[in-house]
């Protein structure tokens, strides 16, 4: 066997190393959960412990070295139970359980990118680079729901013109319509910050979906097409 053979084997990923179709769904449950729970202790404890299973996966796929991988898994993951216990318990407020959850979930995309740009380099456009690239997606809109959800619970007046509720499910809601640029119109920003969160989220959203999700998915496209020629090609 050849020096340089070994090499590559060396260097050469796990192959069930990368989950990131494991982090999306996490966090898209997060998301529906986010949008339809009740406002209650348990439901509170219900977002860090998605927020930190969602962080654990990606922490367990980055591109550090495997023991440093387990010890920080482990670290998100006591610090999510620790959340979840005291928010369930009641001995967490709400105010602390959001914070958590707020900086679990602003850990996944900067834990998401280190192992995808490693992913990409090993092994080009697979579908769970393409689900990483999504997870961070949706990462993005969570964090300006939070964003908003802060913004409005300091801001003298309401965040929406609609209602001057600017927690639970709405800001969830309401950053996923402006970040696709769906735009329902049902909840719309009251004062000149809204204004300019909602127009920075959706030039956020949409140049990542052209940059970013666009080249993915076309490089993607293009790898499965060489490897699967349609039948009847030579």
């Amino acid at each position: 066997m050849s020096t340089s053979y070994t090499h590559a084997r060396r260097r050469r990923p796990v192959r069930g190393q990368f989950r990131y179709g494991a982090v999306l769904v996490l966090l898209l449950v997060l998301l529906m959960f986010a949008i339809v729970a009740p406002d209650t202790d348990w439901a509170h404890a219900v977002d860090p412990a998605l927020a930190g299973s969602a962080l654990a996966v990606a922490v367990a796929t980055s591109k550090a070295k495997g023991e440093t991988r387990r010890l920080r898994a482990l670290g998100v993951s006591a610090v999510a139970l620790l959340g979840v216990l005291g928010v369930g318990t009641g001995l967490f407020g709400v105010d602390l359980s959001f914070a958590v959850t707020t900086v679990l979930l602003a850990a996944v995309p900067v834990s998401l990118v280190g192992g995808l740009l490693r992913l990409i380099g090993h092994r080009g456009v697979t579908g769970q680079a393409v689900a990483g690239a999504l997870a961070v997606y949706l990462s993005i809109g969570l964090l300006f729901a939070a964003v908003i959800t802060f913004v409005g619970a300091i801001e003298s007046g309401p965040y929406f013109k609609q209602t001057a509720d600017a927690a639970g499910g709405i800001p969830v809601y309401y950053s996923f319509t402006v970040l696709t640029t769906t735009g329902f119109g049902d909840y719309t920003a009251a004062q000149p910050v809204g204004h300019a969160l909602a127009v920075l989220e959706m030039l956020t959203g949409q140049l990542y979906l052209v940059t970013v999700i666009g080249l993915l998915v076309g490089n993607f496209a293009t790898r499965r097409m060489r490897n699967d020629p349609p039948a009847g090609t030579a």
